[in-house]
């Protein structure tokens, strides 16, 4: 009788040492990102990956537009995208979404971000305060509104509203540059009290970096409440069933303004967005609590210790 259940507790454990090998397809060891070049993706997507690489994973990242991010999905070219702003990006991401290709997390990443366009404080204080003043003021502007990248959801935003006439702006032309580009050219506007309209968002440093207003009035273009956004995790619509580990990783993770912003300010400095975010999460180890929650290494230990004893906390 002894001998029948140590024969069969031996099984047992098998059998559990085998649930956990296939629990993941060993092609689920690389996660593969995708960033847009935008500081807080750059953010979170480091956080995400320092924390996959404690649990034996090995994330990459492929910069790309945010059209060619969604079609590397489609192909399962791309894994994981943590920026989909909501409801700036909607309609890139909809047809892809529809045709099941993406699937969206149901908690997203972000609640009480936005995303709209901004002025100098000094300009906002001379009159420009709404969408419908730029269009007074468009000597002074040079006929520009300052985008991003091209591909960008803002910049397509922007172009349809001067396509269409909005607030008067069929004269206007959009400055397509990046999000580091742009910058410079509001800063440089600043430094000198000039006019400039640009593209502004939070979280992100430049709320702090530079004395700016955002613009009221925009509703119908980048959506209620100065844009007002929630961000979500993208994936193709297979992953969570091929790689359910990283699938309940990615459901925990969820991020702050204030945690993105004291991020994004060394990676602004140069510093590389993965030293950025281990320092971030080593002076705040309590974020992993949640985060790790019900989530395992690669070969199926207890994911918090594991990511505690690779950070050194």
């Amino acid at each position: 009788m002894k001998m029948f259940k140590r024969v069969a507790t031996v099984a047992a454990v098998l059998a559990m040492g085998s649930q956990v090998a296939l629990a993941e397809d060993a092609s689920c060891k690389t996660v593969r990102f995708a960033d847009v070049g935008w500081s807080d993706i750059a953010a979170t997507t480091g956080m995400a990956s320092v924390v996959l690489e404690g649990l034996g994973y090995k994330p990459t990242v492929t910069m790309a537009s945010i059209p060619i991010a969604f079609a590397g999905m489609k192909k399962k070219q791309i894994d994981v995208f943590l920026g989909y702003w909501n409801p700036s990006m909607t309609p890139q991401i909809e047809p892809f979404v529809k045709s099941g290709d993406i699937k969206v997390l149901d908690t997203p990443n972000l609640v009480g971000a936005k995303y709209t366009l901004a002025v100098p404080t000094y300009l906002y204080d001379k009159g420009l305060k709404t969408f419908a003043d730029i269009a007074k003021f468009e000597k002074d502007l040079g006929g520009k509104i300052h985008g991003i990248e091209p591909g960008n959801d803002g910049n397509a935003l922007i172009a349809g509203m001067i396509k269409e006439n909005k607030f008067g702006l069929k004269s206007f032309k959009m400055v397509e540059s990046s999000e580091a580009g742009m910058l410079v050219e509001a800063q440089r506007a600043i430094k000198n009290e000039k006019a400039i309209v640009f593209l502004g968002w939070e979280p992100h440093p430049m709320n702090v970096q530079m004395k700016m207003s955002y613009l009221a009035g925009g509703d119908d273009v980048f959506g209620p409440n100065l844009g007002e956004a929630k961000v979500y995790t993208a994936v193709p619509s297979s992953y969570e069933a091929r790689c359910p580990n990283v699938g309940a990783f990615l459901k925990n993770l969820q991020f702050s303004t204030d945690m993105e912003n004291q991020v994004m300010g060394p990676i602004l400095k140069k510093v590389k967005p993965n030293k950025a975010a281990a320092d971030f999460i080593k002076a705040n180890p309590a974020v992993l609590d949640k985060w790790l929650t019900g989530v395992k290494t690669f070969d199926g230990k207890d994911g918090l210790p594991a990511v505690k004893a690779a950070l050194k906390i």
